[in-house]
């Protein structure tokens, strides 16, 4: 347990904040139930709540807060504002504590807190982002600025936090070596985790063989990659199926719903826009691919598709990599690599046994690795808060 973490019972009322509200109760409600069940009131706040997300968190029994944040830009002048406000908010809220996550939140959130004299403030690292991955051909000279200036922001906001939590061991050497972390502040936690019986073991499918890609549709994720490795493999093999599931996004990277209408009029992929609830879908997947060059932290879509029993495809990259055994329940591929993709896809096309057998060991792994209940039982314990769940 973090040394400064408070003692347990003295947390009453805890602020969760984020930048996006439908992550709230698809990623954090067993986590949120355990701190109600705790008899803490949790205010979550977001910018983009709509009536969904809100009966959502309100039925997790958390309260709903609405304030201002742009996600996917940096602005000075308009962030420093929104600062303030929500500095002024959180002060209003009278919390004993603070969990930010997501890159934005973690920055302002954390600052905020710490100017409104918030005592115990925990953020979450869920992977390095965009600033710290490396395109094709290496950072350009404006993102290497924005990365020192990113480097400071983590700097300031995480200084005197009760307790940092981590993905994966790469983003704790990064924010070591940069120094926006003491080594007494990190907690790994190896996953945010999902809920095994909820993401029950699933039938392979055998045939057709299908390959999804479920994610948020950002070049980084290796969208372009799939749909060229898609593109190949579906002039040889017409009957395999590609799988694209997700939405166009506000950030600038994103695919534009043309471009998908293109692909989809093209005959390459199968696109369905963001749904609920994505257990259907991968249940009709034979295997999950990935191929992001995007530094990660451990990423949620494959966890779940480890769980309900999918072999995964996807890169030798930070937070990607924790999640294959090569060989055994999927297979690593490097990024920006369209041919090490197709032949890795073309490997479960010429011997359909492997989908069934690295499924299998995909949910062991799973089991083994990412039980959200282990996760949460170690966020509780470096919080100070009671818990009779075994790690």
């Amino acid at each position: 347990m973090n040394r400064n973490a408070p003692q347990p019972g003295r947390i009453r009322r805890l602020g969760l904040i984020t930048s996006q509200a439908f992550s709230l109760h698809n990623f954090r409600g067993p986590l949120i139930r355990e701190w109600v069940a705790r008899g803490i009131h949790v205010l979550a706040l977001a910018p983009d709540y709509d009536d969904a997300s809100r009966q959502g968190v309100a039925a997790l029994g958390a309260e709903p807060v609405e304030f201002r944040l742009e996600r996917a830009s940096i602005r000075p002048l308009r962030d420093t504002l929104d600062l303030i406000a929500l500095t002024r908010l959180l002060r209003s809220l009278d919390l004993d504590a603070t969990l930010t996550y997501f890159i934005k939140p973690v920055v302002y959130g954390t600052l905020a807190a710490r100017l409104a004299g918030i005592g115990h403030r925990f953020a979450m690292v869920e992977g390095a982002g965009y600033v710290f991955s490396e395109a094709k051909g290496g950072a350009s000279p404006s993102q290497r600025l924005l990365r020192q200036a990113v480097t400071l922001m983590y700097r300031a906001a995480l200084r005197g936090a009760d307790a940092v939590f981590f993905l994966n061991a790469d983003d704790v050497e990064l924010f070591r070596g940069r120094r926006m972390v003491a080594s007494g502040q990190v907690v790994q936690l190896g996953g945010i985790g999902v809920e095994l019986d909820r993401f029950a073991m699933a039938p392979p499918v055998l045939a057709p063989v299908t390959f999804i890609l479920a994610a948020r549709l950002l070049a980084h994720k290796g969208v372009y990659d799939f749909v060229e490795a898609a593109r190949r493999m579906r002039s040889q093999h017409p009957e395999v199926r590609f799988l694209l599931l997700g939405s166009p996004d506000v950030n600038p990277a994103s695919v534009s719903e043309r471009q998908l209408r293109d692909w989809m009029a093209e005959g390459v992929v199968e696109w369905q826009a963001h749904v609920p609830d994505v257990r259907p879908w991968l249940a009709r997947a034979s295997v999950y691919v990935l191929p992001s060059w995007y530094r990660e932290g451990v990423p949620r879509g494959i966890q779940e598709a480890m769980a309900m029993g999918r072999p995964i495809v996807t890169t030798d990259m930070p937070g990607c990599r924790d999640t294959v055994e090569h060989g055994v329940n999927g297979l690593l591929v490097p990024p920006h690599d369209p041919d090490a993709l197709v032949a890795a896809l073309s490997r479960f096309i010429a011997t359909p046994q492997l989908i069934a057998d690295m499924g299998r060991a995909s949910r062991a792994r799973a089991e083994a690795l990412f039980d959200v209940r282990r996760v949460n039982a170690l966020v509780l314990r470096s919080m100070g808060l009671e818990t009779d769940i075994e790690q």
